[in-house]
């Protein structure tokens, strides 16, 4: 298991502040959850709804943060 792994799942969610891409919009995009082995799964929100599995938050960030545009937002 990863240090940085959390003991019990942990759920966030992506806050977009600037749509660089044009296609989600701004606000509270996507619902998250990252799990005890250090894997993270994101909803994300909208008519095109789809979950999608990453192996770490890290690779969530890196994918979607554009930046800083989109941030995590720990929720627990």
């Amino acid at each position: 298991m990863p240090t940085d792994a959390p003991v019990r799942s942990r759920r966030f969610h992506l806050q977009r502040d600037d749509d660089v891409t044009g296609i989600s919009g701004t606000g509270r995009v996507a619902e998250g959850c990252l799990w005890p082995d250090g894997s993270a799964n994101v909803q994300w929100n909208g008519e095109h709804r789809s979950n999608v599995f990453w192996p770490s938050i890290v690779s969530v960030e890196a994918v979607h943060g554009h930046g800083g545009a989109t941030r995590i937002v720990w929720d627990d």
